[in-house]
């Protein structure tokens, strides 16, 4: 019937959105965007244009788009189809794409740590300083396997280009020289009352190729404060001096075993910082009745970390599906700042009156 509001009618969709509780327009609400509008201009800068041409599109806009590749691990054609084909994407970012080469000029202004500290910045003017101490952690982030030679993985480890590879260059662009294989391992656990005599499970060590995200997150709210990214055979414990925060107004910091060293005992000694870093079992021999409670009292405040990491694996799917360090240092930035849009929501939603 004419002039009858129908299911397709956009605000009748928009409404029945909100009803159903859109997760991104929650994120709209609480997340002011137009504070990185300084540092993406900044990065986005270059020479007078000539007359003519299609103007770029706001940066802003564009680094929502980033954000929404964040939250659901989403390449770059996925991405422009998703924006044309659902209308919470449709609502938080008003029309709009070309994500690939948006991403790429941030990626030669190196903008993410910028981009980053101005949301840090913004957390602690809305009264989220960062307190309680600080907790030290890192995950693999998984990336395509590469299908290479032996030859050639010798190559890539020595940074040099293979052979083979020199007269291609469309093969250099499509194989990643920055990503690298490390093992995960896992403990079994055995359950109790379990019969001795039964079989028990074993440790597993499972291989990963990629990257790794390094992230200190604090006590009190759980936000990611200061975080770095490296390939995945990188040394977890050489990272703490670049993770610790000296704005945290706790002294406190807990991190595994990973990064107990002298070396990095006496820089949070230096600094005045007091390690709660999980201590070793001393070599073929059993862990010392103290020792393996103090590490338990560790464990149970340094696992809020791993809810991060869950959530950007399980929620997020996040993956590098670029090429090289520089890329993957985007990717895992915009997901550290995607998430903590998402907390900034969930602590939010906390004080929210009823």
């Amino acid at each position: 019937m004419a002039g009858q509001p129908g299911f397709f009618d956009l605000s009748n969709r928009y409404e029945a959105l909100s009803a159903a509780g859109d997760p991104l327009e929650r994120l709209a609400a609480v997340v002011d965007f137009e504070v990185f509008r300084g540092p993406l201009v900044a990065a986005l800068r270059r020479g007078p244009r000539g007359k003519g041409g299609r103007p770029p599109f706001d940066p802003v806009l564009m680094f929502k788009i980033l954000v929404l590749q964040a939250l659901y691990s989403l390449s770059d054609e996925a991405t422009e189809f998703q924006i044309k084909d659902r209308l919470s994407f449709l609502r938080l970012l008003h029309g709009a794409t070309t994500v690939w080469l948006f991403r790429e000029r941030l990626v030669k202004a190196k903008a993410i740590d910028r981009l980053f500290a101005r949301f840090d910045a913004a957390l602690t003017d809305r009264g989220y300083l960062a307190m309680g101490g600080q907790i030290i952690d890192a995950t693999v982030v998984p990336a395509p396997k590469q299908r290479n030679t032996e030859e050639e993985k010798a190559a890539i480890k020595e940074g040099r280009i293979p052979e083979r590879w020199k007269d291609k260059p469309a093969k250099i662009r499509q194989k990643d020289r920055d990503a690298r294989w490390s093992v995960k391992y896992t403990k079994a656990k055995v359950k109790e009352g379990v019969d001795p005599k039964a079989f028990k499970p074993v440790d597993l060590a499972i291989p990963m190729f990629g990257y790794k995200n390094h992230i200190g997150i604090d006590r009190a709210h759980g936000l990611i404060r200061t975080w770095d990214a490296s390939a995945a055979n990188a040394h977890d414990g050489a990272r703490l001096p670049v993770l610790i925060s000296p704005d945290n107004t706790a002294s406190g910091v807990w991190a595994d075993t990973a990064y107990r060293s002298k070396k990095n005992e006496a820089f949070l000694a230096k600094g005045m910082f007091t390690s709660h870093i999980h201590q070793r079992k001393p070599h073929r021999r059993a862990m010392p009745e103290r020792i393996a409670r103090a590490n338990a009292r560790r464990s149970a405040i340094r696992s809020a970390v791993e809810h991060v990491f869950a959530g950007q694996k399980h929620r997020m799917g996040l993956v590098v599906r670029t090429i090289g360090i520089a890329r993957a240092r985007i990717k895992i930035g915009m997901a550290n700042l995607a998430y903590n849009f998402q907390r900034l929501a969930w602590l939010e939603g906390r004080i929210a009156p009823a």
